[in-house]
């Protein structure tokens, strides 16, 4: 019989992804007491476990520059903390660009990037195939590389920083499906769950794609859309490459990785409505055959060895939502990351710590608040697939 949930916690993290397991190892590491992370389902069922793997600092914004370089330098320790092996990999990030203003933008943000120290380089046609050999060049102008960047395995992750965080005194809590969260005025009050009731000051929302719906539960708006995407793995391809970059043909969003002896590959259908529809289903295929005739044609005969569908996390301007309510004390939030929170989560891990203990992050989230959306100006990522 499990042990009952606790009567009460400092911090209570709902979500148990990435971003919760992280949050919750740096809080019990600086020496919060009682964090209670909440989890409806299984650590990592959410989109972190059906994310492709892909870590990079390979963007176009200097926050988000930051946030993945940060995050590339943690996964690089993780074996020495947390203090688990993820199967880190890093070959490199190859956009292959076949647009003019695709080619202007990876310039800029190659600029950024190397005022950053990051080696990303913008490289020719030729050399693209160089490194991903399946390839085919038609049609290319230019390519930008990153050869700092990789993939490695989420659950890995996942289970470094719940294993570690547990070590260091957090109760995480899996099948406990949050109810609602009160407040009394604008002060959290307590957490309602199913399996019973928190009385805490505190809480991080940290619910992906369903993050939305949690935190109207406090009465705040985090606009958040799920958006389904799919992934293939192929079967074995003799002859792949062993350092393979992750590889991103960015006109159409088709990309693909080494994935044991054969390939992890997936694309963006412009036609998939919203929603938190995850069957799998066959209408996005002829889009991405397309993508690969053009594109990587030898990986048309690969056969298919398995798949599944996840959900992205979307924001109107394709970055996150990081910060504390404005309307409610200290409920804090880190999500919509549309696309890159996997590969952010170590980082954000960080930043949410110092917000909660009033430190002076490594890095200005205030452009990541939620209340940019109240403003004329927005940001918007442009790197993204």
């Amino acid at each position: 019989m499990s042990t009952p949930l606790p009567s009460r916690a400092d911090v209570v993290v709902v979500g148990g992804g990435v971003m919760g397991t992280s949050i919750a190892f740096h809080l019990a590491e600086a020496g919060v007491r009682d964090v209670v992370l909440v989890e409806r389902d299984s650590l990592g069922s959410g989109s972190t476990c059906k994310a492709a793997g892909g870590v990079r600092a390979n963007f176009s914004d200097r926050l988000n520059i930051a946030l993945g370089a940060r995050s590339l330098d943690l996964f690089h320790q993780f074996a020495e903390r947390p203090g688990q092996e993820i199967d880190l990999r890093t070959p490199g990030y190859l956009f292959l660009l076949s647009r003019p203003e695709d080619v202007a933008l990876f310039e800029a943000s190659t600029t950024l990037q190397n005022e950053a120290g990051l080696p990303t380089r913008m490289i020719s046609p030729a050399e693209a195939h160089r490194l991903s050999p399946l390839i085919s060049t038609d049609g290319l102008l230019a390519a930008c590389f990153s050869p700092s960047d990789g993939h490695c395995t989420p659950e890995s992750v996942v289970l470094g920083y719940a294993a570690a965080a547990r070590r260091l005194g957090a109760v995480l809590r899996t099948g406990c499906e949050v109810l609602d969260i009160d407040a009394v005025g604008n002060e959290i009050r307590r957490v309602v769950t199913n399996q019973g009731v928190i009385e805490t000051s505190t809480v991080i929302c940290v619910a992906g794609a369903w993050s939305a719906s949690v935190a109207a539960m406090a009465g705040v708006e985090l606009p958040v859309t799920p958006l389904k995407r799919q992934v293939l793995i192929t079967e074995a391809i003799p002859g792949l490459p062993p350092e393979l970059p992750m590889t991103i043909d960015f006109s159409s969003s088709f990309y693909f990785h080494g994935e044991g002896q054969g390939l992890l590959l997936g694309m963006s259908d412009p036609d998939q409505p919203p929603g938190f529809d995850l069957a799998q289903t066959d209408t996005w295929l002829p889009g991405l055959t397309s993508a690969m005739e053009r594109r990587a044609p030898a990986i048309l005969d690969a056969g298919v060895a398995s798949g599944w569908a996840g959900l992205y996390e979307i924001t109107p301007d394709h970055n996150a939502l990081i910060g504390e309510a404005e309307g409610v004390n200290r409920l804090l939030y880190a999500t919509g990351f549309s696309g890159h929170g996997f590969l952010q989560g170590p980082a954000v891990g960080e930043v949410i710590r110092d917000l909660y203990l009033g430190r002076t992050p490594f890095v200005d989230v205030t452009p990541l608040d939620v209340r940019r959306f109240h403003n004329t100006t927005q940001r918007r990522e442009l790197n993204v697939v």
